[in-house]
């Protein structure tokens, strides 16, 4: 029999919640048979699945016809000629590429460079509770390792003895890997991520954990919010909150990030760091907490765009132990002229009311480079709608919270936090759902279509459907600082409304110079040219360099 608690006005209400009107023997109809599909939930539903547990339908960017790059090698820029800063301050916030130079050339030890950075957490990380974890003596025990190697004429590349901190995600042997998450701050990984132990074989140094917000989303954790460096009074968005931070504070080399919508390019664009998603399936995700499995990504936030290319080339390859992996070249020429590419925009995306004067000059650099710039379009289609695919694999993953009422231990419970959210994911439709990724490979045409006219897309961080739909095809961006603004302090991201809104500027405090930035989307695993172009991009717009006034 059904559910003595489910009846005709459940059915109506439940049709209210997805749009559709039935009629009053259809009703009938389906309470008299609907029992067969509550139990199989309920049995599903018993069966507790731990979040490493992947679907078995897999997420793969390539259309029919597709053809992988080819593999043309990696080349970085010549060593600097910049001898080693007296001031420690100005050490901490140089580039890998100089960084790399005076350890490979033995002006710095990596002991002395991580001693610095250890210094600046002390120091900083009170306020900015960008870290959630340090392990100082094993830090400097991986920085002699390193130095012990060069002495001995091995140098393991450009990341040798890099001082570097990681998403609270990703798993960690022996330290504490909470997820930002209250039902998860005492668990202790047995083993490292993919990424660690890829990390660790080029030489870098693992300073700590950066904070996430917790299961992946803003900057609210366990221990508190983690701050933009350029304003202490706001969050520095997230969910690689901690990555962002850290970086743009110089309390770290680099750090590592993961974006399912937003979380690396986000607290990029608020904390004025440079990030890096690359295409989906080219960096494993092994041994990382799962949000949404056809959507994660993994990738650099660094202080420069060279920066990111350095890392990422550590990052790249294959992992059978992640099913969205794919094996895929990383193929990256410092040196190669941008001339001759066509880059594209989407003229809206620069008019939108949300767009402003930094956007616009970063178009007109854009256009001071000696390359085609050239207006395009994308097909009108209801890109946002791509959001419930999310809610509904990110409800999935932490289904257990929700049924158990563990989420009610999570401190942040607004009504676009993820408890509610999660709860509203039930709603839902499965049919839906269907159709939703159908509309998915709508959309993943729609964008290969674009990138056969341009060979990149320059736009705004949140105006257009970029956001959006490049995360949900899979396509790369580069985040690159572009200006600065003035700005009152600015309130939480939130998916509250059915989309992702940045936080709405506080109009009655004090204003604040903050860093903007501006994205580069590029071709499916083709990072390379957005990485040339981001280069000369930086390079022209001349505002890498600004540091936040951090407080004592």
């Amino acid at each position: 029999m059904p559910d003595p608690a489910f009846t005709l006005a459940d059915l109506e209400a439940a049709e209210r919640l997805m749009g559709i009107v039935y009629t009053a023997r259809e009703r009938q109809q389906m309470l008299g048979n609907l029992d067969g599909q509550i139990a199989s939930a309920r049995q599903s539903r018993a069966l507790k699945l731990e979040n490493g547990v992947p679907m078995a339908s897999r997420f793969d960017p390539r259309l029919a016809g597709f053809g992988m790059p080819a593999d043309t090698g990696v080349k970085f820029s010549a060593a600097t000629t910049a001898e080693l800063p007296a001031d420690e301050t100005d050490i901490a916030f140089a580039p890998v590429t100089a960084l790399g130079t005076w350890i490979h050339t033995e002006q710095l030890t990596s002991r002395r460079l991580t001693q610095i950075y250890l210094d600046r957490i002390a120091t900083y990380n009170p306020k900015l509770e960008c870290f959630a974890a340090i392990h100082p003596d094993r830090a400097l025990a991986e920085a002699d390792a390193a130095d012990a190697l060069l002495r001995a004429g091995v140098y393991l590349g450009p990341l040798h003895g890099i001082p570097y901190g990681v998403k609270d995600l990703f798993d960690t042997a022996g330290i504490v890997t909470g997820w930002g998450a209250e039902p998860f701050r005492d668990r202790m990984p047995t083993a490292d991520a993919t990424i660690v132990k890829r990390l660790r074989a080029a030489g870098a140094v693992l300073l700590g954990k950066t904070t996430v917000g917790a299961l992946a989303y803003n900057d609210i954790w366990y221990g508190g919010r983690t701050r933009n460096p350029f304003n202490t009074e706001e969050g520095s968005s997230g969910s690689s909150a901690g990555s962002g931070s850290a970086t743009a504070a110089g309390l770290c080399a680099f750090a590592i990030g993961t974006e399912t919508l937003g979380s690396i390019t986000s607290p990029s664009q608020r904390c004025g760091t440079t990030g890096l998603r690359p295409t989906f399936g080219r960096v494993p995700r092994t041994g990382a907490m799962a949000l949404c499995w056809s959507l994660d990504k993994v990738g650099p936030m660094c202080r420069s765009v060279e920066d990111t290319a350095i890392v990422l080339s550590a990052l790249n390859g294959y992992d059978a132990a992640d099913r969205s992996s794919i094996a895929a070249p990383f193929s990256f020429d410092a040196t190669r002229p941008i001339a001759g590419m066509k880059l594209g925009y989407l003229p809206a995306a620069f008019y939108d009311p949300e767009a402003n004067g930094v956007d616009r000059a970063a178009l007109e650099a854009a256009r001071g480079l000696g390359i085609e710039v050239v207006p395009v379009s994308l097909p009108d289609l209801p890109y946002g709608a791509l959001m419930n695919i999310l809610y509904a694999e990110a409800a999935a993953a932490f289904e257990d919270l929700t049924l158990s009422d563990l989420d009610d231990t999570l401190t942040w419970q607004d009504e676009g936090a993820w408890p509610n959210t999660f709860r509203k994911a039930r709603f839902l439709s499965a049919v839906d759902h269907v159709q939703l990724d159908r509309l998915r490979y709508r959309v993943m045409q729609a964008m290969d279509g674009l990138f056969s006219e341009v060979d990149a897309l320059i736009g705004p961080f949140m105006t257009g459907p970029m956001l959006v739909a490049s995360n949900f095809t899979g396509h790369p961006c580069l985040h690159l600082r572009a200006g600065f603004i003035d700005s009152g302090t600015r309130g939480l991201a939130s998916l509250g409304s059915g989309k992702l809104t940045t936080g709405t500027e506080d109009g009655a405090g004090p204003v604040f110079r903050v860093p903007q930035g501006i994205s580069l989307w590029g071709r499916l695993f083709q990072e390379g040219p957005i990485l040339n172009l981001g280069m000369a991009l930086e390079k022209a717009l001349d505002v890498a360099g600004e540091r936040p006034r951090l407080p004592s």
